[in-house]
């Protein structure tokens, strides 16, 4: 089906409306957004688009892609094509169809998790949203769906070890960890800017918006390269625009630091974190040097890539780490 090798991997965000107004949000999503400007069709055509330019992986986001009616129908068409899929889904509210969807042979979930306790997590979601999404975990887990969650720092002293605690107990093995990305409503200080990106933005990888415009990532939303309303997703990665996107961004992230103890990479390339991953854990290519991504809190060790590695005991960590201090 491959006619062209420009991609890996695509994040098709195909709504903006989501259950809950998350405090971090990236999108800044929520019940009063749209499906945007994307038809069924124009999603139809760039998931077809996405497979013949070389992806082999896509990722539905939102917003929460659940609430899209089409979900199911474009789930299909992309298996169809031959594609793997992921859907980042909140896993607050899940219908038969959506269960029958989940189950399909080729895909996967992707899901995010703050605390493991209600009242912080209804924090952080701004819903009382822990009991079902730890429910609706438990039932992935049952139904025997592939499902990687992340934990994400938003607050501070946040539980997130207990938090990754209660996702190991629900027999979740694929744990990542990230720290808040200043970004929609995660704009606390620095706001959106080269800092917030790991590095790998655009590298045979691409984020299409509800609107229609493509990004190199859906945290580089201030970088549109193109609108598949006007041209096809092949044009625009081999757009003049798009190029000079990829050359600012090699040249702004070959300026950075190397990693070191004092200088931590956030975020970490390759982690399944709790929002959509920059290229997902098993699509990493061994030039990525990816580690095993955990965290069993903050205490958690680092590799030499400044990735956490898996090899932590929650319980041997310093009493103020257990609370979740950063």
């Amino acid at each position: 089906m491959s006619e062209l090798d420009l991609l890996d991997h695509a994040w098709w965000e195909i709504t903006g409306r989501c259950q809950l107004t998350c405090r971090h949000c990236y999108a800044a999503s929520g019940p009063d957004r749209s499906h945007g400007t994307m038809t069924v069709s124009d999603w139809y055509r760039v998931i077809t688009q996405t497979r013949a330019s070389g992806a082999t992986m896509g990722q539905f986001i939102g917003g929460e892609p659940t609430l899209h009616p089409a979900l199911p129908e474009l789930v299909r068409h992309a298996l169809d094509m031959g594609m793997e899929v992921e859907i980042y889904t909140n896993l607050v509210h899940v219908t038969p169809v959506m269960w029958e969807t989940f189950r399909l042979p080729g895909v996967r979930l992707a899901t995010s998790y703050y605390s493991d306790q209600a009242d912080e997590h209804r924090t952080i979601t701004r819903r009382p949203s822990l009991r079902a999404t730890t429910k609706n975990i438990a039932r992935a887990r049952e139904f025997g769906i592939p499902l990687r969650a992340g934990v994400i720092n938003v607050l501070h002293r946040q539980r997130v070890g207990q938090a990754a605690a209660v996702l190991e107990l629900l027999g979740v093995s694929d744990i990542g960890y990230d720290d808040l990305r200043e970004v929609g409503r995660g704009i606390r200080e620095s706001g959106p800017g080269i800092g917030q990106l790991c590095g790998n933005c655009g590298d045979r990888q691409v984020a299409i918006s509800p609107t229609g415009e493509v990004w190199p990532c859906v945290f580089a939303r201030w970088l549109p390269a193109g609108d598949v309303h006007r041209s096809s997703l092949p044009a625009i990665l081999v757009s003049e625009t798009f190029g000079q996107i990829m050359s600012d961004l090699r040249r702004e992230f070959g300026e950075r630091p190397a990693c070191s103890p004092k200088k931590p990479c956030r975020p970490d390339p390759c982690s399944p974190d709790c929002s959509p991953s920059c290229r997902p854990q098993r699509n990493c290519r061994p030039t990525d040097n990816c580690a095993p991504n955990y965290a069993c809190g903050p205490c958690a060790p680092k590799d030499q890539n400044c990735n956490p590695v898996r090899n932590c005991n929650p319980n041997k960590c310093h009493p103020t780490d257990k609370q979740g201090s950063t």
